[in-house]
């Protein structure tokens, strides 16, 4: 029998008024991995009312008594670590490696919200009238509506709450229907057992054919200030429009379609574990992924034939083996999709230099592309999975060029052993984050993390996740009586 969870409302664990349930399917064996409450409009109104309640009592809660919830779910996190291994290979297929890198960082995030608690809020503005004294002050919005996706389950699920919790705010989460659980109840578990007070973190899941609907009223709702969503650019978009539509601030942390630069004094034995990393972490499944690898022309046919058969060798499969690296895909229809992407650039001329072929069920092979074509959908769509193409380059403007030739803007590396070469080059790329003599995947939790155009943006991390989430307020206190025209 799967496991079962309700939604949490208000502190409690509770089951959708429709009293639906949906599955929640493991991507490798295709079967039920467990059950959830299957939410609709009138459970979002039951969250929002709790998260409502709680709001004045949460943002009065002194910032040392927030602190110390934070610092506790940290180390709780950590403590559950095998129950987070297992949920994530049974919910998204993840490796324990990447699982247990989930929980980590996650709890780093933790951490910098427990420092970002009492750090200072605001200024002593000059006044214009005398012995005045003028403060801008940021204060919580409210209510803010997080939406986590199901690819870094724990460290986004984290993330979508963490900075909105430590500036004052409650929150309703509309967990991802891919990661109800890593996403969302896990996480909630983790911070109600730190001692989060009843109603300021809930947590509503949803069957698939009721997102849109759930996602709408979450955000319509007046109560909700504010809004963040990590996920895909299409939804994104939908996501905006939502927030734009009802006057209220969102953080959209969207694609990418990243670039690896590989430069010509690399170290090419470096520049291939570091592209293999980038292009094949969590099988490709993270947003900061190398889709593509572009090397000087110098270093071209070494680097691709030393990367080609380390990505041959690459171990795929059962995602609860300790050696697996590429596991299954979110769903066999992503698995899918993907090979039909490969399948549409090679018969336009692309040359397959290792993987390619059909999926096996969820799993695609690592698969490494070259020539590939400017008008096919893979040089322009985000992969999303085990695929990367390598093209090369013979000057730095042309790869700027082809670094700066997508809509999006996310992440790239630059790998290079003169780091001002590096640096100059970074400046021109249009992307929100840059790692020089690094691959594209990184994450820190007090770094400002998000991206440009079709990336999105606002931005999580440090104090820029704070800001993100409090409104700033002028008030003054005359220390004199103003003299008055009239």
């Amino acid at each position: 029998m799967p496991l079962h969870r309700e939604l949490l409302i208000g502190g409690k664990d509770v089951p959708a008024a429709s009293g639906r349930r949906t599955e929640d399917i493991n991507p490798y064996t295709g079967e039920a991995f467990a059950t959830v409450a299957a939410a609709g409009p009138e459970d979002v109104r039951a969250a929002v009312d709790a998260a409502e309640a709680a709001f004045e009592g949460w943002a009065a809660q002194s910032p040392f008594a927030r602190r110390k919830i934070f610092l506790a779910a940290a180390d709780l996190l950590e403590r559950h670590g095998e129950q987070a291994v297992e949920l994530m290979a049974g919910e998204v297929g993840g490796t324990r490696p990447w699982a247990l890198f989930n929980v980590g960082l996650a709890a780093g995030i933790l951490r910098e919200a427990a420092a970002a608690v009492t750090a200072p809020r605001g200024e002593v503005l000059a006044a214009q009238e005398q012995g005045a004294l003028g403060l801008a002050v940021r204060e919580p919005v409210g209510v803010v509506a997080a939406f986590s996706p199901w690819n870094a389950p724990i460290i986004l699920g984290v993330r979508s709450v963490a900075a909105a919790l430590a500036a004052g705010n409650t929150v309703v989460l509309k967990a991802s229907e891919d990661a109800p659980l890593a996403c969302g109840l896990f996480v909630a578990d983790v911070l109600r057992d730190a001692g989060l007070p009843s109603g300021v973190l809930n947590v509503i899941t949803n069957d698939r054919s009721d997102a849109a609907a759930v996602a709408e009223a979450l955000i319509a709702d007046p109560r909700v200030r504010a809004v963040n969503f990590t996920g895909s650019t299409g939804v994104g978009r939908t996501i905006g429009t939502l927030a734009a539509q009802h006057l209220k601030p969102a953080v959209l942390e969207l694609g990418g379609k990243n670039s690896l630069l590989i430069l010509d004094d690399a170290d090419v034995d470096y520049a291939v574990d570091a592209a293999a990393f980038a292009a094949f972490m969590n099988s490709g499944q993270i947003c900061m992924c190398a889709d593509r690898i572009l090397v000087h022309e110098s270093l071209a046919e070494e680097f691709t034939g030393k990367f080609t058969a380390k990505v041959a060798a690459l171990p795929s499969g059962d995602p609860g083996l300790p050696t697996t690296v590429i596991g299954p895909l979110i769903s066999t229809g992503s698995a899918q999709r993907l090979a039909g992407l490969v399948e549409d650039a090679v018969a336009a001329g692309a040359r397959v230099l290792t993987g390619g072929g059909p999926p096996r069920g969820g799993v695609h092979p690592a698969t490494v592309l070259t020539d590939l074509p400017q008008d096919t959908a893979l040089h322009q769509a985000e992969a999303f999975g085990p695929v990367v193409a390598v093209d090369t380059f013979a000057d730095d403007d042309e790869a700027v060029a082809l670094a700066n030739d997508t809509e999006h803007g996310l992440s790239c590396g630059i790998i290079t052993e003169n780091g001002t070469h590096g640096l100059k080059l970074a400046r021109r790329i249009r992307t929100g984050i840059v790692h020089i003599n690094d691959q594209s995947v990184a994450d820190e939790p007090q770094a400002p993390f998000g991206g440009f155009a079709a990336s999105g943006y606002g931005r999580f991390g440090g104090r820029w996740g704070i800001e993100a989430f409090s409104n700033t307020r002028w008030v003054t206190l005359a220390t004199e009586q103003a003299h008055f025209p009239f």
